[in-house]
């Protein structure tokens, strides 16, 4: 129990920032904060991750030549054009890129077969499988990375403006209560940070509002361009619960909550993020 309490105590420490050595972190929150690109990135009283970044990581994103995250463009528009499986498709064969502007806005969306929500991967892999009789990707894999990138950049500068109604609705409650179900060993919930404490400092990073618009990004932690449920693993990892697999149920319903939460701000794929 004591243990415990120790875990919960410097937790508490961390995501307020109010040790002496994080004073100086803090004037580096406000002066991120202060940056006049913000303005473009704020959307009534929602901020995208992008405020909360340094200065430098938003040079990156802000010059797509310099943007690591079009690496994983180049490999998405290649895979678009790519000829693969029993049917000799590639996706182009049947889609026109230039018509998926806002398409980012329809997922997670409710699925009548499976009777669940699918996110953008779950319906990528379905379109391999079932039209091209290609072989499905990881989810983590360069090639999802790069097509969900390459399919969601059609929509960036468009606000977010996801449907949670209709059928969409009792699993859109579930990824909220999963949100604020505080969980693990820190016994912390996402709002415990991404609510009550956006603006504080976590060890060197600002904590965010967890808005998701700018995904999948390019982390700089990861060097690489990460999933949204790579993001979700991490944070249960980090509070020390045990995470669900990338593409499940609990995280799909999550992710749905989220992007609800991002209405309104404007889709920045390839982000980068610290």
């Amino acid at each position: 129990m004591k243990i415990r309490n120790l875990i919960l105590a410097f937790a508490a420490l961390v995501l307020v920032g109010c040790t002496a050595e994080n004073k100086g972190e803090m004037g580096q929150a406000e002066k991120r904060a202060a940056d006049p690109r913000n303005a473009a990135k704020i959307a009534g009283d929602k901020s995208s991750g992008y405020v909360y970044m340094t200065a430098q990581t938003r040079d990156m994103q802000d010059d797509d030549f310099a943007n690591p995250g079009f690496v994983w463009i180049d490999t998405g528009e290649g895979a678009w054009n790519k000829v693969e499986g029993k049917a000799g498709k590639a996706c182009m064969s049947c889609h026109d890129i230039a018509k998926f502007k806002g398409v980012s806005n329809k997922y997670p969306k409710y699925d009548a077969a499976s009777k669940k929500m699918v996110s953008l991967p779950h319906v990528i892999n379905a379109e391999r499988e079932k039209r091209m009789g290609a072989k499905p990707w990881k989810w983590e894999s360069d090639e999802m990375m790069g097509m969900t990138a390459y399919i969601n950049l059609q929509s960036r500068g468009m606000p977010v403006n996801v449907k949670i109604d209709g059928a969409a609705a009792p699993f859109f409650a579930k990824g909220k209560a999963f949100f604020e179900q505080k969980r693990g060993l820190m016994d912390l919930a996402c709002a415990s940070c991404h609510d009550a404490n956006a603006g504080n400092m976590a060890r060197s990073n600002v904590l965010s509002e967890a808005h998701v618009n700018g995904f999948p990004t390019y982390r700089m932690k990861w060097q690489k361009m990460g999933s949204l449920h790579r993001r979700f693993i991490g944070c249960n990892k980090n509070i020390r619960a045990e995470p669900y697999k990338r593409g499940s149920e609990e995280y799909t319903n999550l992710e749905l909550y989220m992007m609800w939460r991002s209405a309104g701000l404007k889709w920045e794929t390839p982000s980068v993020r610290n």
